[in-house]
């Protein structure tokens, strides 16, 4: 089964649990994945987080049920997971832009959200530039910081650890102990593997002693789809990482491994300067 098929069956899983509480790792297990992982590509290949794709699809489904099945309120709210008309009403105004209430006035707008439907689609002929390696296990120190949720809620507190980093001299830091293992800085997400987070790391690779600012993993051997960006910036480089995900690997024959993923920034310029991405991956199932 290929990642296509895959998330068409998480699709039929979420249809099939909508009224139920949807857990992320429960989700992801069907595509064989860790969460974050699985959200995301799922973010990747449908410019939407999977928690407002739920959310479009209960509030879809919650215009059915007021409207037609003349439900109330609260019957709907309960329904689909909320504990109170307040947070429901919240919810559905996100998506309509109108309360519940006001659902059965006429002329009243409303947004319907069916079903997604993953397929391979053929898009430019732009090529990514990548190889296959597969690398030993390997330190790397700097610092970290976990990451909780929804994919989407991961902007801010990366900008942040960045600012830090730069602003007291980690950076740097970091750059004078880095060993030539690899071209630059690395920006590593990590999943954990014993709980619902992840660790986001600044680092370089180096097996140089360190001291108590600084903390130290081990990246365990994977083979990497290792694709060459030559410079781009970050917001040049998250579009081509959707393309990765997105276009590259649903028909590479291959399949996420439950690695990390690695960027390499460029020491020079550690504003916005990225030269590659590091995808972990393994061989796709035969059906």
């Amino acid at each position: 089964m290929n990642w296509i098929e895959k998330m068409n069956m998480a699709i039929i899983y979420i249809e099939q649990n909508i009224t139920d509480t949807l857990r992320v790792e429960d989700i992801a297990e069907i595509v064989d994945c860790s969460t974050y992982h699985f959200q995301r590509i799922f973010a990747c290949m449908t410019g939407v987080s999977l928690s407002e794709y739920i959310r479009r699809r209960r509030m879809t489904l919650a215009v059915v049920d007021l409207k037609n099945n003349d439900m109330k309120i609260i019957d709907v709210a309960l329904k689909y997971g909320y504990s109170s008309p307040t947070s429901f009403n919240r919810a559905f105004q996100s998506v309509h832009g109108i309360a519940p209430s006001l659902i059965k006035s006429e002329g009243v707008s409303v947004k319907s959200y069916s079903p997604l439907s993953f397929q391979v689609v053929i898009k430019g002929v732009e090529s990514l530039n990548f190889r296959i390696e597969t690398k030993k296990a390997f330190r790397v120190v700097g610092i970290s910081i976990p990451l909780y949720g929804d994919f989407e809620g991961m902007t801010e507190p990366l900008k942040q650890i960045w600012e830090i980093a730069n602003v007291n001299g980690t950076v740097q830091k970091l750059i004078s102990l880095k060993d030539n293992t690899t071209a630059g800085l690395l920006e590593v997400m990590m999943p954990d593997e014993n709980s619902e987070s992840w660790r986001y790391l600044i680092s370089v690779s180096t097996d140089a002693p360190i001291d108590d600012s600084l903390e130290e993993y081990i990246v365990n051997s994977y083979t990497w789809a290792i694709f060459s960006f030559g410079g781009k910036t970050i917001e040049e480089t998250q579009e081509l990482g959707q393309r990765v995900i997105s276009e590259w690997l649903p028909t590479s024959g291959y399949e996420y491994d439950n690695g990390p993923d690695i960027s390499v920034h460029a020491v020079e310029n550690t504003q916005g300067t990225i030269l590659e991405y590091w995808l972990p991956i393994k061989k796709a199932k035969k059906k």
